[in-house]
């Protein structure tokens, strides 16, 4: 018994519609400019403890930058923005097997709001800008 052909038309409007909105999302993601909350899940170490598995939100998306070159020193004009935390919660998490001396306590940020601007160290891994 063949399959109608009425039917395998809406098959195949189905997975094509499925295929446009999978190749919309990767176009959206892949084109997104400006700063976002995003989960983000890392291991949380320090010496003398084991490590764990910590699940939080972060800072996640791309922003405007540009440099130009200029006729004085230093020869280049530059506007490098990052996305870093506008807003905050510190956490607290309890590392497992940590020896007698050491405190089993780890503090890390939580973002709760983010936003484009100049990378600080106070805060951020900065790339050498």
């Amino acid at each position: 018994m063949h399959p109608h052909p009425l039917s395998l038309a809406v098959l195949l409007l189905l997975v094509a519609k499925a295929a446009v909105m999978c190749v919309a999302v990767t176009t959206a993601l892949h084109g997104f400019r400006g700063c976002a909350v995003r989960e983000f899940s890392f291991v949380a170490q320090k010496p003398g403890c084991k490590g764990l598995r910590i699940t939080t939100e972060a800072c996640w998306g791309r922003c405007h930058t540009w440099e130009k070159p200029v006729p004085d020193p230093p020869y280049i004009q530059r506007h490098h923005r990052v996305c870093t935390y506008s807003r905050i919660r510190h956490m607290t998490a309890r590392l497992p097997g940590c020896q007698p001396d050491v405190s089993p306590l780890y503090h890390y940020p939580m973002a709760l709001h983010c936003h484009c601007a100049i990378c600080s160290t106070q805060d951020t891994e900065c790339e050498t800008f």
